[in-house]
């Protein structure tokens, strides 16, 4: 009889300890991530993208709702910059700065570009169905890595989304993202990488201000015109 209540009580109370439990799902997990950038006025961090043996490093900026900015230090002294109405990007290898004037129906598109802000995160949860890669707690950033990251898969729901699915390494304790890698349609692989990330330091408007070199040869409206 003893034995069969002990059994009984551990049933019991496994079962309200399980259930007392909040449920993390992925949806709820990249929620919370998603109000952490909200709640992100600006922020500043060192920037490296790689996409086949192609490596780029640089420091971003970004101010929110959005600008954003990217100094290159490979290539060097290349720059992109944009400051809401206005894209530019500095190829030092071709003296060439290339301008695109931003229309409100093309803005969305262009802000997607960065992934890494609200408004970014907004559109990933409204475009895409996010899954954990092996479940809720924490797992290394690479294979024999000591830093430790709560990985999120987000696949597309609709073709007509530029990258097919896309891997968010979380901090599980400042819910900042330390990287994004995205498989594109064409399969290739792009990898964004967020180190040194410091928020909410006042970043200036100024600073997504960009006065060209002299000698550069401008290039306008190099993605498409506003009557396209």
């Amino acid at each position: 009889m003893k034995r069969g209540f002990f059994v009984i009580f551990l049933l019991i109370t496994g079962y309200f300890f399980i259930y007392g439990q909040e449920i993390i799902t992925a949806e709820r997990y990249l929620g919370s991530v998603s109000e952490r950038y909200g709640g992100i006025k600006d922020y500043e961090a060192r920037l490296v993208i790689r996409s086949g043996n192609t490596e780029m490093r640089g420091m971003v900026s970004h101010l929110s709702p959005s600008f954003l900015r990217i100094d290159f230090s490979r290539p060097a002294e290349q720059v992109i910059v944009f400051n809401g109405e206005l894209l530019t990007i500095y190829l030092p290898e071709y003296q060439a700065v290339l301008n695109q004037d931003i229309t409100a129906s093309r803005r969305s598109g262009v802000n997607s570009a960065g992934l890494a802000t609200a408004q970014g995160l907004t559109l990933l949860r409204r475009n895409y169905i996010p899954s954990f890669v092996t479940g809720p707690d924490p797992i290394p950033l690479d294979e024999g890595s000591k830093e430790r990251v709560v990985k999120l898969r987000l696949s597309r729901r609709s073709i007509s989304e530029g990258f097919r699915e896309l891997i968010l390494s979380v901090d599980p304790n400042t819910l900042l993202i330390r990287r994004i890698e995205g498989r594109t349609i064409a399969e290739g692989l792009v990898r964004f990488d967020f180190s040194d990330i410091r928020t909410n330091q006042g970043i200036p408007t100024q600073r997504f201000i960009y006065d060209s070199p002299a000698s550069a040869n401008l290039i306008n409206n190099f993605l498409f015109r506003d009557t396209d």
